[in-house]
């Protein structure tokens, strides 16, 4: 196949070229225009708050590589910390300082944890947790909740959302039924019945998954109580959260200590990354000093650990009252100028996480997310917005990002535009329907 020309490439052409070569033409769902429908923008470069196509045009990024990017794209003090440490070795497969200070950094900014075992993804860190809330109990059952997804294990993705939501999938094909049998599955902001079968109650203590749905008051307190009545685990599943909603996470926010925590993203300074913690009587059952057993050949790689290190530096209570400060204005704003659009809309918010739900009731379920997502309205309000250099999220189940990046004025610029695109949106919507 001849090569095309990388100085005058469309989106289109690189969109014909990926998927000849890679499936669907992206390496992730999430990343594709399945849900929404046209070509996937490329991305040469990005710098700050925006990203660079292969065009040349430049958007407002609220994506941030799903919430890995905190400090905006090509920060100086990352970007510093990764070359150094790839000036030394990309990976050794044997110990390194780098892994042992990220450890020590997660064990000092969240309360309860001793330990960490540190792996190359988000999916990895769950899956790690799940067999080791197995392997202490000697119990086989699990129970998740609707919309919340836990990565792309089997036994996870049972009512998921993000990508899975987003594709109209009720799990995945390829998932033997035995895989799931012993997963659970209840809605989100209820209370689930949990006996001595459950090993672990795995949540996001923010769901992030299916739109923001905040945690209602009372409900992760509660589920701390009925697990340690019953003698379940309660893993908090912070690949987003983590280092994002406070200095200590969603369990230092609500104020709830989960036995197991599951990390990833921000840990990574935008390298890929995952881990999970606790306290050292459970992590202790992980091999080597234990009998669970979790491995990874680039699990602690230098790079990863070098650029998360920086990233996690580089935060502080000053930078937790930005990122909350332009998030309450972010959502203030888009809901006015939305609501002035003759759109019923709920822009929910958790400190600096936000979701887009067209409904006219807040959200508090999965159901709930699903029926707001079947009006069909964020389609059109995507690409009134994509076409205005404002990028969200392809899919109506990802959150908005708003970093340390992002100016007042980048968020002036984004409640302007999406005055005119809801309005957009909403003529579009009708003659549609």
């Amino acid at each position: 196949m001849a090569l095309i020309d990388e100085e005058h490439i469309t989106n289109e052409d690189a969109f014909q070229r990926a998927c000849a070569s890679l499936v669907g033409g992206v390496n992730s769902p999430v990343r594709s225009f399945a849900a929404v429908g046209g070509v996937p923008f490329f991305v040469a470069g990005g710098h700050g708050s925006y990203l660079t196509d292969v065009e040349g045009r430049r958007y407002l990024d609220y994506i941030q590589s799903y919430g890995a990017i905190i400090h905006g794209h090509g920060n100086p003090v990352v970007l510093s910390a990764l070359t150094e440490a790839a000036r030394q070795g990309t990976t050794f497969g044997a110990p390194t300082l780098g892994e042992v200070e990220l450890a020590e950094m997660i064990q000092q900014k969240v309360s309860g944890v001793d330990l960490v075992r540190l792996t190359s993804s988000g999916t990895e860190a769950t899956m790690t947790a799940l067999r080791l809330a197995r392997g202490v109990t000697n119990r086989s059952k699990i129970v998740k909740f609707e919309g919340c997804y836990h990565g792309h294990s089997d036994a996870l993705l049972a009512a998921s959302g993000s990508g899975v939501a987003s594709l109209g999938l009720p799990a995945s094909v390829g998932v033997a039924p035995n895989a799931v049998a012993d997963t659970i599955v209840v809605p989100y902001n209820e209370l689930p019945p949990i006996d001595e079968t459950v090993a672990a109650v795995i949540v996001e203590p923010v769901a992030a998954n299916m739109g923001l749905v905040p945690a209602q008051s009372g409900f992760l307190q509660e589920l701390r109580s009925l697990t340690e009545q019953s003698g379940a685990l309660l893993i908090f599943d912070e690949v987003i959260t983590g280092f994002r909603v406070a200095e200590g996470g969603a369990s230092a926010l609500y104020g709830v200590t989960p036995d197991l925590w599951c990390f990833g993203k921000i840990i990574g300074g935008g390298l890929p990354v995952g881990a999970v913690a606790g306290p050292h009587h459970l992590m202790n059952h992980l091999a080597p000093t234990g009998s669970v057993y979790q491995a990874g050949t680039l699990s602690g790689n230098p790079l990863a650990t070098a650029a998360g290190s920086a990233a996690l530096r580089l935060l502080n209570t000053a930078s937790y009252r930005m990122l909350t400060g332009r998030a309450e204005q972010l959502a203030f704003g888009l809901t006015k100028v939305i609501e002035e659009a003759d759109l019923a809309v709920q822009v929910q918010r958790v400190e600096s996480l936000l979701g887009i739900f067209f409904a006219d009731e807040p959200v508090t379920n999965y159901r709930q997310a699903v029926a707001s997502v079947e009006r069909g309205i964020y389609p059109y309000f995507f690409h009134a917005m994509l076409k205005r250099g404002i990028a969200l999220a392809p899919g109506p189940y990802e959150v908005l990002f708003p970093g340390l990046a992002h100016s007042v004025d980048d968020v002036d610029k984004t409640i302007d535009v999406a005055s005119a695109a809801a309005a957009e949106a909403r003529e579009r919507w009708r003659r549609a329907g």
